[in-house]
């Protein structure tokens, strides 16, 4: 790159619907001059190679196959796509690079790359989900592992289809809605309204569309939004029939009573995510992240309540400021904020039954003392046995 050349902007395009996302990008491709297309295309990973195309809006322009990485498709996929990049970018005659990423990879992964990697080359214009909205519930609910679908990106992929595609729809700043019609269903459109309600959700024909390639994109603030402890979650909403519930209680959960409650709480809503805590771990930060049925429970780090003083000077501002917001005299940051959302949601159920777990008033004289005697029910999330 000559000196006072602009770096070549790449957008990347994501998404389990394929056709939504062959439609977001021919879309793209008409408007902006000078742009292409590169995909990776990871379903005959398991021959031991990802095939590589690289098109403009006439056609193929290369093609090339990568070898896997550590058995790993998405692994390929990191060390192929920035060299490819920075050669598009050295070409000099690519105004826009659009990375139309596979199904099941997801934009986090791919985002962080680019920027890590871009140097005075590359720059990250922005980064899309294209969906299809008739498709969003079926998809969401889908429990199946990647594996089942026939979308895995590695032997060790336990992703299943439901949270896969959440993280789709909830890490990107815009959500392109290019469904077979331009017509959207309420409800469809109120369900991704609620699941990520600061998106901006564009339909495939709209005339903003093409001036938001270049805005930028920040992953270090995207990254604090996912977040355990930091994450913009839903406010209440109820639409179209579709509900989203806050759920909020400083009491610690009784592990035993939560850990019987979590089959009806998983099937009680398409989507659930947040944070908590257990009385017999009342230092860690929880992660609840649930789609399709399937439940994720993750130690997300420590409370800040928990931390000595000096430890604080080393917890970023964010987290600290965060905390600050909500800081309650008894129990610092820890607290329960869980959100349900769902076609067809049983409110008053739900709150009832995650207030049933929570420990009493005599349960909650007995002390931390006394908690550490409660059984050790999330053990086999948070202390797998390998």
């Amino acid at each position: 790159m000559t000196p006072g050349e602009a770096p070549l902007t790449v957008v990347l395009v994501a998404g389990l619907h394929a056709e939504a996302r062959s439609r977001t990008v021919a879309r793209l491709l008409r408007a902006v001059p000078g742009s292409v297309v590169l995909h990776h295309d990871l379903r005959d990973a398991a021959s031991g190679a990802v095939v590589r195309e690289v098109r403009d809006a006439s056609g193929t322009l290369t093609t090339g196959r990568t070898p896997l990485v550590n058995d790993c498709a998405c692994c390929a996929l990191r060390e192929d796509l920035v060299p490819e990049l920075r050669r598009l970018a050295r070409d000099g005659s690519t105004r826009l690079a659009l990375v139309e990423l596979w199904d099941s990879v997801e934009p986090r992964a791919m985002a962080e790359v680019v920027v890590a990697h871009a140097g005075e080359l590359l720059r990250l214009g922005t980064v899309l989900t294209a969906v299809d909205p008739a498709l969003v519930l079926a998809c969401l609910g889908n429990g199946d592992d990647l594996a089942e679908a026939g979308l895995s990106a590695a032997p060790a992929d336990e992703r299943t289809v439901g949270d896969t595609f959440a993280r789709q729809l909830e890490y990107p700043g815009v959500l392109v809605l290019a469904g077979e019609t331009e017509e959207c269903a309420p409800d469809d459109l109120a369900l991704l309204t609620q699941l990520h309600p600061t998106a901006r959700l564009l339909p495939l024909a709209s005339p903003e569309l093409p001036g938001l390639l270049g805005e930028g994109f920040d992953t270090e603030t995207a990254a604090a939004a996912q977040h355990p402890a930091m994450a913009r979650l839903p406010q209440e909403a109820h639409e179209a029939g579709i509900g989203t519930l806050v759920w909020r209680h400083r009491r610690p959960f009784h592990p035993g009573r939560l850990f019987d409650a979590l089959e009806e709480l998983c099937c009680a809503a398409v989507r659930s995510r947040g944070r908590f805590w257990l009385a017999d771990r009342p230092d860690t930060l929880l992660h609840w992240d649930a789609a399709g049925g399937a439940l994720c429970v993750e130690a997300a780090g420590p409370w800040l309540r928990g931390l000595p003083d000096a430890a604080w000077e080393l917890v970023p501002p964010l987290r600290r400021a965060a905390a600050a917001l909500d800081w309650d005299p008894e129990h610092g940051d820890r607290e329960q904020h869980l959100v349900f959302t769902s076609p067809g949601l049983d409110r008053e159920g739900v709150a009832a039954l995650l207030g049933s777990c929570v420990l009493t008033d005599a349960e909650m004289a007995g002390g931390t003392r006394a908690w550490k005697d409660f059984p050790a029910s999330f053990d086999q999330f948070l202390d797998p046995v390998h």
